[in-house]
């Protein structure tokens, strides 16, 4: 009996942290801009302006272009997710569990337009994501308090305007309105039976369905050194999303119908260099930081905290080749190392790790003024201990997270 009061008082502090901690996966970045920056590790992405798509990283850009143009898109994004080597342990005894696969298939979808007005001022809108992520335990998982179903989208609508102003520098910005929805599940039938016994209230761990819209910004730079070498700068605000919908989180609060949910999303920013060597082959490559660290807690508008983090500012270091074969064919390759978000505190609902990118891609010229892009990368992780306890239960595991993406891509200039 002293067992089972300690486990269920211990519970009443802790299990909905344990259950919301995939709510990270909101901050998970998505490199998924366009099928052509996915062909080279999206090195070069800032500056390079092959197609519209360039908005997404850097708005300056956009007075690259000397007509009309427009991108539509297709990335899809298979994960691979495994967890592995589980021992979970409650004060009832510790047990092994079943290795679980938790990956799925996102889909993303791009669409871009930039119109030159005159040769110094460009206009531009977009239709991308930078962040989302999907993520399943099995139903027969018996430590779903941590695992469960966590499936995340946002969308970003962006407007840009760029100015040139002389033959070297160009500056661009706009706004950036940005939708997200999320659905967070967890649940576990003993430990709600404890909870309904403490407090008379039935219900999940966790059910969360909510959504919400925010307003961003992005500035940016370009520097022509000459016709040949040219490089990017770029910051993206990223505000704090306010989602409203069906809340229930037991015990902190039960139902928290009428609360927003605040979930701060990160800033970036992106160096990028281009340069073309000859006339066949250009070398290009980005530095980007990511500023994790805002995500310091999941809470809503009435300060109920859902869960602390401790995650660290990421980077990404990407180098990248493109090789016209001739009027028709155009070969691009790229290589990223993208480090991890998650430093002290790690999750089986959250794996992550440093991870590498090998991408290859090509485009082939339907006509002079069309064009069809095709792009492939292999993420690969690496295997990362992830522990998490409290005083009453403990889990710990090897996680491994891989991904393959692809994509496709229509452009067009008029």
């Amino acid at each position: 009996m002293y067992k089972k009061r300690l486990f269920t008082k211990t519970l009443m502090a802790t299990a909905v942290m344990l259950a919301s901690q995939q709510s990270l996966a909101a901050g998970f970045q998505l490199n998924s801009q366009s099928a052509t920056g996915l062909g080279r590790a999206f090195a070069g992405d800032a500056v390079i302006a092959d197609n519209a798509s360039v908005m997404a990283r850097n708005a300056a850009a956009m007075t690259l272009f000397n007509a009309p143009a427009m991108s539509l898109g297709l990335n899809v994004i298979d994960t691979d997710i495994t967890v592995k080597n589980s021992q979970y342990t409650t004060p009832f005894g510790t047990s092994s569990l079943d290795d679980d696969q938790i990956g799925g298939s996102s889909y993303v979808p791009n669409l871009y337009y930039v119109h030159p007005v005159n040769d110094k001022l460009a206009l531009g809108a977009g239709i991308y994501s930078n962040f989302g992520t999907k993520t399943e335990f099995s139903d027969s998982f018996a430590a779903n308090e941590f695992g469960g179903l966590t499936d995340v989208k946002s969308l970003n609508l962006t407007l840009n305007a760029a100015y040139r102003l002389n033959n070297q520098w160009s500056v661009g910005g706009g706004l950036d309105i940005i939708y997200g929805q999320g659905k967070l599940q967890r649940s576990n039938q003993t430990l709600e039976g404890l909870v309904q016994q403490q407090t008379g209230v039935a219900g999940p761990l966790l059910d969360v369905d909510v959504d919400g819209t925010a307003l961003g910004f992005n500035l940016g730079t370009v520097y022509e050194l000459n016709d040949a070498n040219r490089f990017g700068l770029s910051y993206h605000y990223s505000p704090e999303l306010k989602a409203e919908g069906d809340m229930y989180a037991q015990p902190v609060g039960g139902n928290l119908q009428g609360q927003k949910l605040l979930m701060p999303l990160p800033d970036m920013v992106e160096f990028s260099g281009f340069h073309q060597l000859n006339s066949q082959f250009a070398v290009h490559y980005s530095v980007q930081w990511i500023e994790w660290s805002s995500f310091d807690a999941l809470k809503t508008n009435q300060d109920v905290t859902l869960n602390d983090y401790q995650w660290q500012d990421g980077w990404h270091y990407a180098i990248g080749g493109t090789y016209t074969v001739n009027a028709d064919w155009t070969l691009r390759a790229g290589y990223m190392y993208d480090t991890s978000a998650q430093d002290k505190k790690t999750s089986i609902s959250v794996p992550d790790s440093d991870r590498q990118w090998f991408s290859g891609g090509f485009s082939y010229n339907l006509d002079s003024k069309s064009t069809l892009d095709f792009g492939l990368t292999y993420l690969m992780g690496e295997d990362i201990k992830a522990t998490e306890q409290t005083t009453a239960t403990a889990i710990s595991a090897t996680t491994r997270a891989d991904a393959l993406l692809y994509g496709v891509q229509y452009s067009r200039s008029f």
